[in-house]
């Protein structure tokens, strides 16, 4: 029995003695199955070729599999009064990276953004003996169920320590983004809210890979959503994704631009 993991989206199944017949998140189309196929591997076999980058990104740490694997985001480690908060997931979870997690203070709670990112969550979970926390909206997409997973309700979760989840919403009906109130504030939000090239602006996307836009009421309802919290900086899901200061004018004026195309009024 193995627990096999998807080799274009990095989500780990449950116990079986072969892949399954497809990826239903990859089939999903706002991911998508590479035009070689479907291809599975495991935890262990990732291991034998990969390795997770450990490194300072901003002011938060951020893990992520080299070579690139999957999707290629990365997670963050999120202070979470004597331990971590670990945001979104990756899915090589080794010896080597769970001694450098320990040695940070171990995890007290994992969160993740949307299911492109559900990854090997559970392995981590059980690992640090922790929970998983993940909007019920998005409960359909745990290919691997458990009874670390908490699936939450509404509108925001507080968690304490200064960390919030809010349902962002958009790319999926659950997509989540976590607020981190120390210092000037910041929003973490995966590719709920995309950190773009040029920092000065972000995007709201149904499926980023396939470019399927998000009509423009539901962008403006994410837009308030996040308007009401204090946050100066917004990290997004891979490394060099960070928008470090007057990030809330940035989303501000991304909603608006938003509006004025689908107006057509860039053109």
């Amino acid at each position: 029995m193995e627990r096999f993991v998807c080799v274009a989206c990095g989500t780990q199944f449950p116990d079986a003695a072969h892949p399954p017949p497809a990826c239903p998140i990859c089939v999903d189309p706002r991911q998508y199955v590479p035009t070689t196929g479907q291809r599975w591997t495991t935890v262990a076999e990732l291991a034998d070729a990969h390795e997770n980058a450990i490194r300072v990104e901003h002011d938060l740490v951020g893990i992520a599999t080299t070579p690139v694997f999957a999707i290629g985001q990365r997670a963050l480690l999120v202070p979470f009064g004597a331990t971590n908060l670990l945001w979104d997931c990756v899915s090589l979870l080794d010896h080597a990276t769970a001694a450098d997690v320990e040695r940070r203070g171990g995890l007290g709670a994992i969160a993740i953004s949307h299911p492109h990112y559900y990854s090997s969550m559970v392995e981590w979970a059980h690992r640090f003996d922790c929970p998983i926390h993940l909007h019920a909206a998005d409960a359909a997409w745990v290919m691997r169920p458990d009874p670390a997973v908490r699936h939450w309700e509404g509108e925001r979760l507080e968690l304490g320590e200064g960390l919030t989840l809010i349902r962002g919403g958009g790319h999926f009906p659950g997509g989540t983004i976590l607020h981190r109130a120390a210092g000037s504030g910041a929003l973490l939000t995966g590719d709920i809210i995309q950190v773009i090239p040029d920092r000065t602006h972000v995007g709201f996307m149904w499926s980023y890979p396939n470019l399927v836009p998000l009509p423009d009421a539901e962008v403006q309802r994410m837009a308030a959503a996040v308007e009401p919290l204090a946050f100066d900086a917004i990290y997004g899901a891979w490394w060099g994704t960070v928008i470090p200061a007057d990030a809330k004018a940035v989303v501000r004026r991304s909603a608006e631009r938003h509006t004025r195309a689908t107006r057509g009024e860039l053109v």
